[in-house]
């Protein structure tokens, strides 16, 4: 049988990785796995989705020895603990991969025998090389210098022996002057002791001169070497950047040449072909690659006449780019300068840390068995399934990177606010990765405010609205020019190993500036191994963010864990279209680390057919150069001890005066939990729940006895329950009966009057 075939490694920067034939045992016999070599270690995995999260075996090379059996087969042991029998494709291959790990062993030595060791001793072959770019003049220059350094070294090794010499004959004629008795031979030794330390004067200054010459020499050259070695860096820079663009567009156009000649000989046999190319390609286009389940994209770099075409259109982007920059960094300052009395007050200082997850121990199945295929919010889960925060908490935590809407509210091209738009909505997904606890369900009527007027110029609130089905309504308002309001309903189901989460409701952002109105929805999250194993979450699922003003859209697709993908973990890929449909952007990244955007300066279509080949087809879209417009931030330190709690996340639930007593901060069972009070949690939480079931039962009550009493008048339904700040209403953008912030909570603040507010805690 003929082994498939398989790319060939790749490396970048001290890193190398690739597929490689590994044996397993004598029934599988050798199975490919993906290694990757770095920083001296040689690690494998199954595929290269598992880099994230599981690593099957690691061997320091430092300590290991390599040996070659056949034209394909090499050995890597380190003494016997552990032994890779590994199959390269081919010769080359193999080849490089014995480079590659005989180079990484080296340099592991070499840093192991450097941290043994104070230091190295100075040899002028040591000395950097200027890089001869000026030709045969530069270099014999280089030489010329070089050999002056040796000359002056030697020099100083010669003073040195001088010096020596004597020393000693100086220290010898001393003890003899010591021994002798002040008799007629004192101006003999004298003498001689004065010409000899005369001698070692002369020999000592001749080493001084001839350090201060050296000096002088190695701090004229230094700069122009450092220059050389600079402009030979960037020249390496610029020549693998070509090298890396010119094979990309030749795989493309190989690709596509192939796909062009099978189309013309066997045109039923597409949709195989379009399989096989993707195992021909690299690690950076296989990033980019379409699985066959979806339509999806490819991008490759743009030709240089569309550099050079666009070259004004690409400035000005750029510049536009760096003036909202600057706006943004100056805006602070500016608002201050409109409201002095605000610039006198000192922000506040909010927390940083919260006390540490206690470590209790709980039998999940003794819970889990009997709550198969029923709604998660009717069933009564302790404490110990939460994190300290109520779901209107985590909701607001959305705004984690509200600085992606300050920058679209400064854009002037609205497919320019697209891209910030559509990096909002994925960054919102970032603090979901390690983040396996529930968070409380807010009782009905409860709140949540967000004031970070003065620290990033918006407020935010969010209120309970409805407990069965379980819907939050939420309205942030930004004096940067733009307003967000969502309506959510979480509706989850438990699968017996895992546990999907659906949030249903339209996000609105609406931009003052341009009067873009802007929507989308959220995608599912599913929690894994919920039984057995450790939990970890996916997000999978489609977003189309959608602008009402001027048409324009943008497709997102979540990609779901698979664990045959050779694709990246955690993949999100987005194209950024007009209302005719044409693609200006192509978004690309992951939801929990980064997004890229880049332009489109040509796209077209190869390897599908027409309605019946849906699915099949890719698109090629010739690109620029991809800059970054969202990366999450850092977790705090010891964030594995404090529920995964981001910045943001730790000041959420920090106690604040002047706030609603509906408000979040203040639900007892909550802050015990987050107290380390478990037990005492878990009391008030069923205390709470109980009271929150008597008091539906009584306004269900009221509500049956107001219907009959009513019975004789037309229309005579009346609402059980009325939000006290949102009011239900028609959207007319969606359509949907949702509710809208009618105002009133932050005047009601400034008075301190909260007579409506009813007693839930």
């Amino acid at each position: 049988m003929s082994e498939p075939k398989t790319p060939t490694p790749t490396p970048a920067g001290d890193t190398y990785k690739g597929w490689v034939f590994k044996w397993t045992n004598y029934i599988k016999g050798y199975q490919r796995r993906w290694f990757v070599l770095s920083n001296g270690l040689l690690s494998y995995y199954r595929t290269q989705a598992e880099m994230g999260h599981t690593c099957r075996g690691t061997i320091n090379l430092a300590t290991a020895t390599i040996t070659v059996d056949d034209a394909c087969n090499f050995v890597i042991s380190n003494g016997g603990a552990q032994t890779y029998h590994l199959k390269a494709s081919c010769e080359v291959e193999r080849q490089r991969w014995i480079t590659a790990l005989e180079l990484a062993k080296a340099k592991a030595v070499r840093l192991q025998a450097e941290s043994d060791d104070s230091g190295d001793d100075f040899s002028p072959s040591s000395l950097p090389v200027a890089p001869g770019q000026g030709g045969g003049s530069q270099s014999s220059e280089v030489q010329s210098a070089l050999r002056t350094l040796g000359s002056k070294v030697e020099d100083l090794s010669t003073c040195n022996d001088l010096i020596s010499k004597h020393g000693s004959a100086l220290q010898r004629s001393l003890s003899e002057l010591d021994s002798l008795r002040l008799t007629g031979e004192a101006n003999d030794k004298i003498r001689q002791v004065t010409e000899r330390a005369t001698l070692f004067r002369i020999t000592s200054n001749a080493m001084i001169n001839a350090c201060r010459d050296f000096l002088a020499l190695a701090q004229a050259h230094s700069k122009r070497w450092q220059k050389a070695l600079q402009a030979e860096r960037d020249q390496r820079v610029r020549l693998e950047e070509t090298l890396e663009q010119l094979a990309k567009q030749h795989n493309h156009l190989e690709r596509a040449f192939r796909g062009a000649a099978q189309a013309n000989a066997t045109p039923d046999s597409k949709s195989v072909t379009g399989k096989g190319e993707a195992s021909d390609e690299d690690d950076d286009n296989e990033f980019f690659d379409a699985m066959e389940e979806a339509p999806e994209f490819i991008t490759v770099p743009a030709e240089p006449h569309f550099h050079k075409r666009s070259s004004s259109n690409v400035s000005g982007f750029n510049s536009e780019m760096c003036s909202d920059d600057q706006s943004l960094n100056e805006e602070p300052l500016a608002m201050s300068q409109e409201s002095p009395s605000q610039e006198l007050l000192p922000l506040k200082k909010r927390r940083t840390h919260i006390p540490d997850k206690p470590n209790y121990s709980l039998n999940l199945w003794s819970i889990m068995k009997n709550c198969i295929g029923k709604e998660l919010s009717k069933i009564p889960m302790p404490v110990n399934f939460n994190e300290p925060i109520s779901m209107l908490q985590r909701l607001s935590e959305d705004l984690e990177y509200h600085e992606l809407l300050d920058k679209a509210a400064k854009c002037h091209s609205s497919l320019e606010q697209m891209c910030y738009v559509a990096a909002f909505s994925v960054s919102s997904y970032s603090t979901t990765v390690h983040r396996t606890g529930k968070p409380f369900n807010p009782l009905l009527g409860e709140t949540f405010e967000l004031d970070r007027r003065r620290e990033s110029g918006y407020r935010s609130l969010c209120e309970q609205v409805s407990h069965h089905p379980p819907a939050a309504a939420h309205h942030v308002i930004s004096d940067r020019g733009w307003t967000l309001r969502q309506e959510i309903t979480v509706a989850s189901k438990f699968r017996g190993k895992y546990l999907s989460i659906m949030p249903l409701g339209t996000i609105h952002a609406v931009f003052e500036k341009s009067n873009n109105h802007y929507t989308w929805k959220k995608v599912t999250t599913t929690v894994h191994n919920i039984i057995v194993g450790k939990l970890w979450i996916d997000q999978s699922g489609e977003i189309d963010v959608v602008n009402h003003t001027t048409g324009d859209r943008c497709h997102l697709k979540f990609a779901p864990y698979s664990y045959f993908s050779r694709d990246v973990a955690r993949k999100v890929t987005g194209v950024v279209m007009d209302r005719d449909g044409k693609a200006h952007y192509v978004l690309s990244g992951t939801w929990d680390e980064k997004l890229e955007f880049s332009r489109v300066m040509q796209s077209s279509r190869g390897g599908g057919g027409e309605n019946g080949a849906e699915g099949k087809h890719k698109t090629v879209y010739q690109t620029l150069k991809a800059r970054e417009v969202w990366r999450k931030n850092p977790l705090p330190d010891g964030a594995e001890s404090t529920y995964f709690f981001t910045s943001l996340a730790l000041t959420l639930n920090e106690p604040e005066e002047g706030v609603a007593p509906t408000d979040s901060r203040l639900r007892p069972d909550q802050r015990l939990m987050e107290d380390g009070r478990w037990d005492e949690a878990n009391a008030e939480k069923q205390r709470l729940e109980e009271k929150q079931r008597s008091v539906r039962r009584e306004r269900e009550r009221e509500a049956a006895s107001q219907r009959s009493a009513s019975q004789s008048e037309e229309g005579g339904s009346h609402e059980s329950y009325q939000a006290l700040w949102f009011e239900r209403c028609d959207d007319p953008v969606s359509g949907e009966a949702l509710h809208i912030y009618k105002g009133g909570y932050w005047e009601a603040k400034e008075q301190g009057s909260w007579d409506g507010c009813p007693l839930i805690f």
